[in-house]
C-alpha cells in the first residue's frame, strides 16, 4: 500500500505561502529528487494553478541548474487536481478529478506504486481530518512573516506526531519529518 505524504513549505511561524519564501538550489533539489521517488502529486486548484508556471521553465529554462531540474521533473510526474470549479486542465501528465477526495485517495493508496504527495494546504488539511495521511515533511524556512494563511487550521482533532528524523539546509531550512501516532 502507498504512504500519503504531505509535503509543504512554511515560514517559521506557520504561514504556508509559496510567494513568502525562495527556495534556493539545494531545497530544489531536495524537491526534484522527492518527486522522482513519487508515484503522482495531488493538488488543489489554487495550487495547481500556482505550478502551472513550471512548464514555462522548461520552455525556457533559467539556466540554473537545480531550478531547472525541478521544472523538467515536476512537468513529468503525474499530477492529480481537486477541483469543483475547474473545466479542465492542460498541463501534461494532469487529470482532473471533481467528485470525493477520500474515495479517490484511498482508491489511490491502495494501488501499487510509489507514494503519493500532497501538496496544497486545503487538502494537507482535508487529507488530516480524513485520517489519510501517513507522513508529514514540513519544510520550515528562517522567516517569520506575521501574517497569511496558516496551514494548520481547521483541525477536526488532535493528531499527535512522531518525529522521523530532520534535514537541515544550508539556508537555515529544515525539513522535519513526522509521522501520525495511532492511538
Amino acid at each position: 500500500m502507498r504512504k500519503l505524504i504531505a509535503g509543504i513549505n512554511m515560514t517559521l511561524d506557520g504561514i504556508s505561502d509559496h510567494t513568502v519564501i525562495s527556495p534556493d538550489s539545494e531545497i530544489h533539489q531536495h524537491y526534484s529528487d522527492l518527486l522522482k521517488n513519487s508515484g503522482a502529486v495531488i493538488y488543489g486548484r489554487i495550487t495547481y494553478q500556482l505550478m502551472e508556471y513550471w512548464p514555462t521553465v522548461v520552455k525556457n529554462p533559467t539556466g540554473n541548474k537545480a531550478t531547472d531540474d525541478f521544472a523538467v521533473t515536476i512537468d513529468n510526474i503525474d499530477k492529480i487536481v481537486f477541483s469543483r470549479t475547474l473545466k479542465d486542465v492542460t498541463w501534461k501528465n494532469t487529470r482532473l478529478v471533481k467528485g470525493g477526495i477520500k474515495e479517490e485517495i484511498i482508491a489511490l493508496k491502495r494501488q501499487s506504486g510509489k507514494d503519493l504527495l500532497v501538496g496544497s494546504p486545503s487538502l494537507i488539511i482535508e487529507s488530516m481530518n480524513l485520517g489519510l495521511v501517513d507522513e508529514f515533511q514540513l519544510c520550515v524556512h528562517p522567516v517569520i512573516q506575521g501574517k497569511g494563511s496558516q496551514l494548520f487550521i481547521n483541525i477536526s482533532e488532535r493528531i499527535n506526531l512522531k518525529l522521523l528524523k530532520t534535514k537541515t539546509f544550508t539556508g537555515g531550512a529544515v525539513i522535519l519529518y513526522y509521522e501520525p501516532i495511532k492511538i
